[in-house]
């Protein structure tokens, strides 16, 4: 059996549950097919590849070198066929696959997608929110379509379509009045641009405060209101309740930081991605909510 006839759309998905499950059970259960199922499918492409896969690792199984490396050939394979599915539409008639980090998501993108929504309301909608490097990783490998976060890494491949001025703000509870530089600092998880953020600005002031990472974006808020620390946010996520007094703005050197919206897609887009980034960068559509494109840097 040559490749080509046994690297269906089935098997792959059937290969990347295994990789992500660690079982064959686990990978049966997520698809709603029987365990033999699983195993033959998985038996064909290792004959096809002639090497194995997957290799025996306690109660579980791990990708062998061959897995791994296959594993990402797969993920790009599954997103090129998905975005060609959408692609043979007319834009408006399409399918349009958005990424965005969770702040993003909460309060940027409601606005925007429900704008185009009803605008171009043939178009199928789907969202991931992930963090940054994650997402960045899902769209050099086709699995989404555009991604609303932080400037792309250099040599990602990405190309910046649009931008929106956006600032991260220090916040702690109201009336503290120890330095902020020797208090705790509340972080977000792995592959947040906004610890990275935090953690580049405290280098550059040479400071070194204990770190306490909670993992969301949310959770460093709410403990900062409780007074467990301060936390540099998206300015955006607590405009309400700086208003309302249930934090206050603290100054350190090098804040606020400037930190734009990207909204980012590959190097050739789909018609409905560039739909939407007409759509975003319209403020006739969207308002005050609107991108600009005077700049296009590529990642």
């Amino acid at each position: 059996m040559n490749l080509p006839a046994a690297a269906t759309w089935g098997r792959l998905q059937t290969f990347l549950a295994v990789y992500e499950g660690g079982s064959i059970r686990a990978a049966a259960e997520a698809l709603h097919v029987t365990p033999p199922a699983v195993s033959a499918a998985i038996a064909a492409l290792e004959t096809a590849l002639g090497t194995a896969l997957f290799t025996k690792s306690g109660r579980g199984i791990v990708a062998t070198d061959a897995g791994e490396t296959f594993a990402s050939y797969a993920r790009k394979l599954l997103g090129l066929l998905a975005e060609a599915a959408g692609a043979v539409h007319d834009a408006d008639r399409g399918r349009l696959r958005i990424g965005a980090v969770a702040t993003a998501s909460e309060y940027v993108l409601p606005r925007l997608m429900a704008s185009f929504a009803d605008e171009h309301p043939q178009v199928e909608l789907s969202l991931s929110v992930l963090p940054r490097d994650e997402l960045f990783a899902l769209a050099r490998d086709h699995a989404v379509d555009v991604v609303l976060a932080g400037r792309p890494p250099r040599g990602s491949g990405l190309v910046t379509r649009a931008r929106r001025a956006n600032r991260l703000v220090l916040v702690g509870r109201p009336g503290r009045d120890d330095d902020p530089l020797t208090s705790t600092w509340l972080l977000t998880g792995q592959g947040s641009g906004t610890r990275d953020t935090t953690l580049s600005l405290l280098s550059r002031l040479q400071a070194a405060p204990p770190l306490l990472t909670l993992g969301t974006s949310g959770a460093a808020v709410a403990a900062a209101r409780q007074g467990l620390g301060l936390t540099l946010v998206h300015e955006e996520a607590v405009l309400g309740q700086l208003d309302a007094g249930e934090l206050a703005p603290y100054a350190v050197p090098g804040t606020p930081v400037d930190r734009p919206w990207h909204l980012c897609t590959t190097a050739d887009p789909t018609a409905a991605s560039r739909l939407f980034v007409r759509h975003v960068s319209d403020p006739a559509r969207v308002g005050t909510a609107a991108f600009h494109t005077r700049s296009r840097p590529k990642g």
